[in-house]
């Protein structure tokens, strides 16, 4: 039986540590840092996602078999090449391989490069340089920092006055790079992959809801719920991504001697006329659909990821194995901190991912200011699905309580 670490602390990670203990294969699942509700199920382990020396003493003092990274501060501080070099299995991209996704600017310009279609856009060190883009530019635009601070770095602009308003408030936060990119109109879904650098195998297609208010309105975020599979995108669609556009990520990261190793999301826009943009990447499964996409694997996710590792994943599989089920899920919001939430138990715990819970002494759940937990259903149908969904979210009652009401609209 293996050993697991999981490095991260988010809903993503918590989703991940469900599942790994569901494998015939592990018998313990450890996270580092992890968050309090994780403790009631895992064993976490103090140690910052960033702190690899660390993480490398622990894993060799412990005996781990297998470390997943899937938190962006570890896979930048590089934890995957100083693992490997350690001769510790690790199932992350390194930082020079996963660099094109960490970076917006970086990715757009990789886009670009292999003329891969997406919105057009201007990368932009100088405030004037920025202002002048945006006189030129038709409205609405997307405004966004160089690295993803979870919606905190974005913002759509329908007005020049507001565009030029947040990009001088970024340079006055002391941001070094802005990137202005059209808004484009139309459906919005994340594309993903299982790779081992060499080949790859489509992990699931994803429809995204990115705006905070219902019809999408509000903020512009890096996500607040999806459904899978995706049933506007044909098979065509996700056949024409990896062969045209993921290959040739692929092949670009290997030529440099840097091939991928991990899951790849690519955020993808189908225009009305039917044509494909890609946006942006991710580098694992986001905290709004982690779940979603592996409630439907039905491989052992332990075999999948160390075939990834062994560079063996075209060997081994031939395809990701996925039931005829669907899957809805939303994060729920609190508007402010401290408050008591009531009727969390009545879920069935494994249909819950917490980003920052907590209990109190009476084990009453206290909600965090911000995203407070994802609830992901899965059935044989997503009308299905999204009626339990909400079904569930209604009986969860606290003061703040905040989320779309609109995602998966039942199709007639």
């Amino acid at each position: 039986m293996k050993k697991v670490l999981i490095v991260g602390r988010s809903a993503k990670e918590y989703s991940l540590a469900k599942r790994f203990l569901a494998s015939d294969r592990v018998s313990e699942v450890f996270v580092a840092p992890g968050n309090s509700l994780m403790q009631e199920f895992c064993k976490c382990i103090d140690i910052r996602e960033d702190n690899v020396s660390d993480l490398l003493k622990f894993v060799i003092d412990n005996k781990i078999d297998m470390t997943v990274a899937s938190s962006d501060r570890a896979i930048k501080a590089d934890i995957a090449a100083i693992f490997q070099a350690n001769s510790q299995l690790i199932f992350a991209p390194t930082l020079a391989s996963a660099s094109f996704a960490l970076s917006k600017s970086y990715s757009k310009k990789f886009l670009y490069k292999l003329r891969i279609p997406t919105p057009r856009f201007g990368v932009f060190e100088k405030e004037a340089v920025a202002v002048d883009y945006l006189k030129t530019s038709a409205m609405p635009v997307v405004i966004r920092m160089d690295e993803d601070l979870d919606g905190r770095d974005r913002l759509l602009c329908s007005t020049f006055l507001l565009a030029k308003t947040f990009v001088s408030d970024l340079y006055s936060k002391g941001e070094a790079r802005v990137l202005i990119e059209d808004y484009v109109y139309g459906h919005e879904f994340t594309f993903y992959i299982l790779t081992d650098g060499y080949s790859a195998l489509p992990l699931g297609t994803v429809a995204n809801y990115k705006f905070m208010e219902d019809g999408d309105g509000g903020l512009l975020t890096s996500g607040v719920g999806a459904f899978v599979p995706d049933y506007k995108i044909s098979s065509d669609i996700e056949n024409y991504i990896l062969k045209n556009i993921a290959a040739d990520v692929l092949d670009d990261l290997e030529k440099k001697g840097t091939p991928y190793v991990g899951i790849l999301g690519f955020d993808c826009v189908q225009k009305a006329d039917g044509s494909i943009v890609v946006l942006d990447f991710r580098t694992f499964l986001s905290d709004h659909d982690c779940k979603a996409v592996i409630n439907l694997v039905q491989d052992d996710i332990y075999t999948l990821f160390e075939a990834c590792i062994m560079g063996a994943l075209g060997d081994d599989f031939e395809s990701v194995t996925f039931s005829d089920s669907a899957s809805v899920s939303c994060v729920v919001y609190s508007r402010k901190s401290g408050e008591v939430a009531s009727g969390i138990e009545l879920l069935d715990e494994d249909d819950i991912s917490h980003f920052d819970m907590k209990k109190n002494e009476y084990l009453e759940y206290i909600v965090p200011s911000g995203k407070a937990f994802v609830v992901t259903k899965t059935s044989n149908t997503l009308s299905r699905a999204r009626t339990n969904m909400y079904d569930d979210i209604e009986l969860i009652k606290f003061d703040g309580k905040k989320y779309r009401s609109d995602i998966c609209p039942i199709v007639k």
